[in-house]
């Protein structure tokens, strides 16, 4: 899979915080514990999951993940209604995906990547 090079620029810098900051916050944060609760009701593989993306609209919340290393998530949960059933997407992570994005959205899909697969390096020695 061909993933753009990163090259340890500022703005790369503020996106790896802002997903290492979302990183904990949806696994230890109560705000996010309904995606959370989503996440693993439906990817019981997910060791760890990065937000890309969180659009909020007006009565949900559109929120695109990395899960794992290999899986792209769309998911959408209403805001104020939780026993309305959230809508889920997922692809898997490939060449396919990959055409078409900006670059922006190459960057930071590139290093959730990074990331995730750090994690998932650190659960196996664990």
């Amino acid at each position: 899979m061909k993933l753009i090079k990163l090259k340890g620029s500022k703005t790369e810098e503020d996106i790896r915080r802002e997903l290492i900051g979302s990183h904990e916050s949806l696994f230890n944060d109560e705000i996010r514990s309904g995606l959370f609760s989503v996440i693993k009701r439906f990817f019981l593989q997910m060791k760890t999951a990065y937000i890309l993306f969180w659009t909020p609209e007006q009565g949900e919340d559109i929120f695109s993940l990395l899960i794992n290393n290999d899986t792209i998530a769309k998911i959408e949960i209403d805001r104020y209604n939780h026993d309305i059933k959230p809508l889920i997407e997922s692809k898997q992570l490939d060449n396919s995906y990959l055409k078409g994005l900006r670059k922006y959205t190459q960057i930071r899909l590139a290093i959730a990547l990074e990331l995730a697969n750090m994690d998932l390096k650190n659960i196996e020695k664990n």
